[in-house]
């Protein structure tokens, strides 16, 4: 018996085939003794449930028959999974070899950290930091997500620049190493969301309850990003403001909730507008649909959401300015312009 604690690499895919195909062999080279790797497939219909059977038998497969989103799907594959840590990786994911030692190190040196994530750099270019998580989540006041390493759509040239170990207030989902013990105390991802942030509000949850959440950048994988729904999806657009909204409101104390998000649905509308006449109705039809949806949650969805189970830790990784005002007005494009 290994003393290693046990870690599941666990790969929700959705026709996916190709890239599992590509991206598995670099997963089954991880150099870690106690290690299992998992497939849970979410409804595909691309060959990848038989291609996994035939050229990687050695891989466990959990299937389901339809697709069941981010969230319930890896809820799902979860509850049948046994281990000290889950290592919640995208299919379009490349490691180095010695990507889990350094996270798990970390993890191990306190029963207070929850989570951790690897630095993301981008697969495509090796030199920008990927959008999906840079190195290490932020948050600002009215719920804007950013990164070491990226501020909306902006990727910055990693130069070392981020390379501390540092505390944050999220780690991707595209890569994410955490205690199992805590995931399941959190009751998992809300699987209202389906797919996009949920993971910033499981972190959100993890911090309020106590816990901290790392980057460790002496881990480094490689990313492609939108894999399953590209920027500039109709879908993936609805999903962000709606599930940012009810992020928000779940997880702010009333105090804030009151003003910051009507504050944060004029940004919104804001944003839509500005799609519309630059062409894209679809952006602001999305953005509509998601504000009206978000009323629905507050009227009927809520008993379908996990709401933190207590809220006595204070977050880390938090703007207190307004990342909207700061990028597009004072044209700030760093994160390291934002926090000095």
């Amino acid at each position: 018996m290994s003393s290693l604690p046990k870690v599941s690499i666990v790969i929700l895919n959705w026709n996916g085939q190709n890239y599992l195909e590509k991206f598995l062999p670099s997963l089954l080279a991880t150099d870690y003794e106690n290690k299992e790797i998992i497939v849970a497939d979410n409804g595909s219909a691309d060959g990848s449930v038989s291609f996994l059977e035939k050229q990687f038998p050695q891989v466990r497969l959990i299937r389901f028959n339809e697709n069941m989103g981010f969230a319930k799907g890896y809820n799902q594959a979860l509850l049948q999974v046994q281990a000290d840590y889950y290592a919640i990786i995208n299919s379009d994911i490349e490691v180095q070899p010695g990507w889990l030692i350094p996270i798990i190190n970390l993890l191990e040196q306190n029963k207070l950290n929850a989570a951790c994530q690897p630095k993301l750099i981008s697969y495509k270019d090796k030199n920008l930091f990927e959008y999906a998580g840079g190195a290490g989540g932020w948050l600002d006041s009215f719920g804007y997500p950013f990164a070491r390493g990226r501020i909306f759509d902006i990727c910055e040239r990693d130069n070392g620049q981020y390379d501390t170990t540092e505390k944050v207030f999220w780690v991707t989902g595209a890569a994410m190493v955490i205690r199992s013990k805590v995931f399941h105390e959190m009751k998992g991802f809300d699987e209202y969301f389906f797919a996009h942030q949920e993971e910033i509000d499981l972190c959100w949850r993890m911090q309020l309850a106590g816990y901290d959440l790392y980057c460790c950048p002496s881990s480094v994988v490689y990313h492609v990003g939108g894999g399953t729904l590209p920027r500039g999806n109709s879908l993936k657009t609805y999903l962000n403001f709606r599930n940012n909204q009810i992020m928000l409101y779940k997880n702010l104390p009333w105090s804030q909730k009151w003003w910051k998000i009507p504050f944060r649905i004029f940004l919104d509308a804001v944003s839509a507008w500005k799609g519309l006449f630059v062409g894209d109705g679809g952006y602001f039809l999305s953005i509509l649909r998601a504000h009206f949806s978000f009323l629905k949650w507050i009227l009927i969805g809520q008993k379908q959401s996990v709401f933190p189970v207590k809220k006595v830790g204070k977050p880390a990784g938090v703007y207190k300015g307004n990342l909207v005002w700061e990028h597009f007005v004072k044209g700030k494009k760093y994160f390291s312009q934002l926090i000095k």
